[in-house]
Parts: structure tokens; C-alpha cells; sequence
């Protein structure tokens, strides 16, 4: 695979917009706002990491990381989402290698943790397991994951940024 993931750069900007709506457009579970998502997180200064897959001089993948606040006070924790890919590269292997970037970034950063919420059978791969301790109010328990990094899983509520909330 010729894919290469870098940061995302400026001018990548709307082919991330593109290229998420696009993959979420026939997705279960979505509000099919994750393109707006993602715009929010960057105007809001809280994109923390932003990783496009390229392939041939065309995107074909992203993946944002963002902070969450902890109900405890505990920082460095951070969530994992939107990931993008495009749907007719899906089932190649991009999601896996992009999650897997995004989370050496984080280990870089001597990040504590990160949380997401998505299917437990995709994510276990990657160490993400349900903990009992950390709560997405409104969610239930088994889809909401974490991976602690550096230092234990704190007793908390998540809360992810208001930038979540964008709808256009």
C-alpha cells in the first residue's frame, strides 16, 4: 500500500469536509454531521490531532483527536473521532493504520488516555476495552471505550467539546 499519513495541512481542509460527509453518508448510528464536527473542532482551536491518509495526491482518510474534559479534573485524556474513510477504500486496512498513527501521536504527547465511542468489536484490536469507570452520559456502557496511556483509568464523567454539538 503506496498510503501515506501525514498531518493535515491547510489546504487539505475541504477534501477532510468532502471526504467525511461522504463516508458517513450511509453509516448506522450517525447524525451525519461529523464533517461539521470536525470543521467545529479546527475553528475552535481543539483539532489536537488531525491525520489525512493520502494516496496518489488524494485523501482518502482522516482522523481527529480532540480533549475531554474529565468530571475528576484529570487531564490528558483526549477522544478519537470522526474517523473518515472513503467509502470505496473502506475494508483496505486505512481505518486500522490511521487509528494506529493517532495513537502514537498521543503516546508522543505522553498523553494519559483516549476515549471513543464505536463498536467494541472493531476497537478492542487497538487495546480500547469499556471501562466501568468512565462515563458518556446518555451512552450505552459496552460502545464507550477507553485506553489509558500513561497512568491509571480515572472515576469520571467525560465530557466532549461543545464543537460535538455542530450541526452545519
Amino acid at each position: 500500500m503506496t498510503v501515506q499519513i501525514r498531518d493535515e495541512l491547510p489546504a487539505d481542509i475541504p477534501a477532510i469536509h468532502a471526504l467525511t460527509e461522504a463516508a458517513f453518508l450511509h453509516a448506522p448510528h450517525t447524525s451525519h454531521t461529523e464533517q461539521f464536527i470536525v470543521d467545529a473542532l479546527r475553528a475552535a482551536a481543539e483539532l489536537a490531532v488531525s491525520l489525512v491518509a493520502v494516496d496518489g495526491g488524494e485523501i482518502v482518510g482522516h482522523v481527529a483527536l480532540s480533549p475531554v474534559a474529565l468530571s475528576d479534573g484529570s487531564t490528558g485524556w483526549f477522544g478519537l473521532g470522526p474517523i473518515s474513510v472513503a467509502p470505496e477504500r473502506q475494508r483496505e486496512g486505512l481505518g486500522s493504520r490511521l487509528v494506529e498513527r493517532a495513537l502514537d501521536a498521543l503516546r508522543a504527547r505522553q498523553a494519559a488516555g483516549c476515549v471513543l465511542l464505536g463498536d467494541p468489536a472493531y476497537y478492542r484490536r487497538f487495546g480500547f476495552t469499556p471501562e466501568p469507570a468512565l462515563v458518556l452520559p446518555g451512552v450505552p456502557a459496552e460502545y464507550f471505550q477507553a485506553i489509558a496511556l500513561n497512568g491509571p483509568v480515572p472515576t469520571a464523567t467525560v465530557r466532549y467539546s461543545d464543537a460535538f454539538e455542530a450541526r452545519a
